[in-house]
């Protein structure tokens, strides 16, 4: 099978159905953005960190694997002439809502509490992390716009909304676990 396939050399791209959309589309970009986030986490992944976190991201990237796929789907396709969903893979659960929420509260217990903003850094793992949270708050925004044109699974926007936190948490775990230094942001005074 070759890898390119020419039929994207206008401009356009296929969403699971066929249906064909601009490579500009905001679905695309949702996707996209989507996608991009789960290579930021396996650059995580790659790093000299716990097992157990290690773990953790996997799961995460099968499950944006998941959104990535529920994004792509044509809302007017989505269901097969036979009355079958045409995605037929497990969708985003509550149950992988409350492992994010599980492992925050567990992260959180060994971390000094929040007094201010923290500016990220620290250490180049810390700042994968929270390169990360942003990459993952844009992914939200853009299905959340999507969104608004044609609805999409509500669980999709929920763990999209929950990850981005469990990547802030997951970057201040990191700086206590490596003793990076955690600068609070204190604005100037004039």
């Amino acid at each position: 099978m070759k890898i390119y396939t020419k039929t994207g050399d206008k401009g356009t791209t296929a969403l699971f159905g066929g249906t064909r959309v601009p490579k500009h589309h905001i679905r695309i970009d949702s996707y996209g953005t989507v996608d991009e986030l789960n290579s930021h986490l396996g650059l995580i992944r790659d790093q000299n960190i716990k097992q157990h976190y290690k773990d953790i991201i996997t799961h995460i990237q099968d499950r944006l694997f998941t959104v990535g796929a529920i994004l792509a789907t044509d809302p007017e396709k989505a269901i097969l002439k036979s009355g079958k969903e045409r995605l037929n893979i497990p969708k985003i659960s509550e149950k992988n809502i409350s492992l994010l929420e599980t492992e925050m509260d567990t992260m959180n217990t060994e971390l000094p509490q929040m007094t201010h903003f923290v500016l990220p850094g620290g250490h180049q793992t810390v700042s994968f992390c929270h390169i990360a949270r942003c990459v993952c708050r844009r992914a939200e925004r853009l299905a959340s716009a999507l969104n608004d044109l044609e609805p999409i699974d509500p669980m999709a926007l929920k763990y999209l909304n929950r990850l981005s936190d469990y990547l802030f948490v997951l970057a201040r775990k990191l700086s206590y676990d490596l003793q990076a230094d955690e600068i609070k942001w204190i604005p100037e005074k004039h």
